[in-house]
């Protein structure tokens, strides 16, 4: 039995995939994305997902987000399955308790910083737990920025925002699309200092798909997929360059893989 079957068992996992298959179009335009994915994330783990150009990295993160719907298996967030929810019922629990932290920030242009970070409490109609708001700012140190919008903040600080706007709300567990992808080196190790202090100080679950070994080191775990599937994972904050070599394995294979018969690199 795998760690993360074992976990499932004992009831100790935020997000769950059980034999997932993703196929897009149909006929000779068929993609099969993900072949038959099976991983769960431990609750207060921070997991980063690694992989090729179109290993499937991000559709699994979008599957178990409720962002996509899988074409077979099972998605569970904790003991909620995914598979036949209403749209509503999708609704509610992607705002009650999933946080979103993506590469574009998705930040409302017209409203100031603070609007923006309680803006899901707001469509929620649920009350803003001050003291906890306070906790997060002070934190991710933008409290000097909470009146400014968007347009009047570095891409770091708009990123903290994001952040912020995900802890407020007390999710179940946050997922990061890239979440540094359009970030300097400095404002990209601050996002991550970040999510590391949401697994280490609040307890979230944070899982989080990257194409950066420097990022991925942040992580407690780094699973790395191919063609679909889990080909390898690695665990106890690894290195940058552990996280590098088995990268660098997993492109070559990728590319020879793409090479005409009988060609080699």
């Amino acid at each position: 039995m795998t760690e993360t079957a074992a976990a499932g068992k004992h009831g100790l996992v935020a997000a769950r995939a059980d034999n997932v298959v993703k196929i897009y179009g149909s006929g000779d335009t068929t993609v099969q994305a993900l072949r038959g994915v099976s991983i769960g994330f431990r609750a207060g783990e921070f997991t980063a997902i690694m992989g090729p150009s179109g290993s499937g990295k991000s559709t699994l993160m979008h599957c178990l987000a409720g962002l996509d719907t899988v074409t077979s298996g099972n998605v569970q967030i904790g003991d909620v399955q995914l598979i036949g929810l209403s749209d509503k019922n999708m609704t509610k629990l992607r705002r009650d308790r999933i946080g979103f932290v993506f590469q574009a920030f998705n930040l409302v242009p017209t409203l100031t910083a603070e609007e923006n970070i309680t803006l899901p409490q707001g469509i929620a109609g649920r009350e803003v737990d001050r003291e906890w708001f306070d906790v997060v700012v002070d934190r991710l140190g933008i409290r000097n920025r909470l009146g400014h919008r968007p347009s009047e903040l570095s891409g770091g600080q708009q990123q903290r925002v994001a952040c912020a706007r995900a802890l407020v709300g007390r999710p179940d567990i946050i997922f990061g699309d890239e979440p540094t992808g359009n970030l300097d080196s400095r404002s990209s190790g601050e996002v991550l200092d970040i999510l590391r202090a949401a697994t280490d100080e609040f307890n979230q679950t944070v899982v989080i798909v990257t194409h950066d070994p420097r990022a991925a080191s942040y992580a407690d775990r780094v699973v790395f997929l191919a063609d679909g599937q889990i080909v390898r994972e690695l665990h106890n904050r690894p290195s940058a360059d552990d996280v590098f070599e088995v990268m660098k394995n997993l492109d070559n294979t990728a590319a020879a893989q793409e090479l005409p018969a009988g060609e080699e690199n």
